[in-house]
């Protein structure tokens, strides 16, 4: 028995599906902000030059992921967790973090801005993974956990901190965590979620809004229904690409959380199965290399932190868009615009693509 790469491995139909998606997104991300970007910057292509300069620098960070060893990040995982509640911290501090729509999850330094929680979700990943593979440890786990998602909770971003809160539990679970455990904690996270949007009126409006649609159409249903007007002007094969009507200041955020109703008004149902189905394809390959034989511990906790980060984000996402949840203002991955976003996550799809570099395919 011998090892020996394949002529094509699975790492590199990750990248080039990662590639295709990022195109993919570009157009989109033009379709999306052509409307706005002109009303607002007098250039009908500003925000899709920002996306694509944030793809060239992501491209970067991609070939960065792949050559760093994970040992490195290992390494600096308590720094990465302490640096990602400093993070969270900032936002609130003025001068520094700034409000947008009611909500601190912007950091400006020296006229740079970014969205922290991007960091975050990274840092939560690769501290966790550490930590669960010497112990599982119940108590200091809820607190570790607990302590950002309280911070984002304030913010508010409930669906970031779904996102982490999904992390987190996932790598206890993959890192061996008893199922009575396991069940207990997350049936007590439920109800406690529950507790903090009954006592928030602004998480609870949202929910009402995802209740009953018709309650309230020129205020907080607003959203939701200009999405659900763009699901069905899309119809089976869509208006066309450059036909959306909703683009033209309906739909709030249209190109970034909302983006994909963009997309289901201009390609249709057929269209939108085709981005599925190339999402499902992408999680497949970075599932595929998070099993890969032998993986160790630590890389396979690391790239299934990976895999539940983006692949809650996108079921995430695409389920607020087709109103199976409320909406909850997380980005698609490789679609909305947004620097930061786009640029940690091709740095992270680099790390996974570095985990199968480091574990060739066996054959006999």
């Amino acid at each position: 028995m011998k090892l020996r790469r394949p002529a094509l491995s699975v790492e590199w139909y990750l990248f080039f599906l990662t590639c295709i998606l990022c195109v993919i997104g570009l157009l989109f991300v033009f379709e999306a902000s052509v409307a706005e970007a002109y009303a607002s910057f007098g250039n009908q292509f500003y925000f899709v030059k920002q996306q694509a300069i944030s793809f060239v620098i992501g491209l970067v960070g991609l070939g960065v992921g792949t050559l760093i060893p994970t040992v490195f990040w290992k390494k600096i995982s308590p720094v990465m967790y302490a640096l990602s509640v400093f993070l969270l911290i900032l936002v609130f501090i003025p001068g520094i973090g700034f409000e947008v729509n009611g909500a601190r999850r912007w950091i400006e330094v020296a006229g740079f801005s970014f969205q922290p929680v991007e960091v975050v979700k990274f840092g939560m990943i690769i501290f966790f993974a550490n930590w669960m593979e010497r112990h599982q440890k119940l108590p200091p786990f809820l607190f570790l956990t607990g302590l950002p998602v309280a911070l984002l909770f304030l913010q508010p971003d409930m669906g970031s901190a779904l996102i982490v809160i999904s992390i987190a539990f996932g790598l206890y679970f993959l890192a061996g965590a008893p199922w009575k455990t396991f069940l207990a904690t997350g049936g007590a996270g439920v109800a406690l979620l529950a507790l903090l949007i009954m006592v928030s009126p602004y998480r609870l409006r949202r929910i009402a809004t995802f209740l009953d649609p018709e309650s309230d159409p020129l205020g907080a249903s607003f959203h939701i229904r200009q999405i659900v007007i763009a699901l069905g002007n899309g119809g089976l094969i869509g208006q066309g690409i450059g036909n959306s009507r909703q683009k033209f200041s309906y739909i709030p955020e249209a190109s970034t959380d909302s983006i994909f109703s963009i997309v289901a008004e201009e390609i249709g149902f057929l269209g939108c199965v085709v981005i599925i189905l190339l999402f499902a394809l992408f999680l497949r390959f970075a599932h595929q290399i998070s099993r890969k034989p032998p993986i160790g511990t630590y890389d396979h906790l690391l790239a299934h932190g990976i895999l539940i980060w983006l692949g809650m984000q996108v079921i995430l996402n695409l389920s607020a868009v087709v109103a199976l949840v409320p909406l909850t203002g997380v980005p698609l991955p490789f679609f909305s615009y947004g620097g930061t976003s786009l640029v940690m996550v091709l740095s992270v799809v680099g790390i996974l693509i570095g985990i199968g570099r480091k574990y060739p395919t066996v054959h006999s």
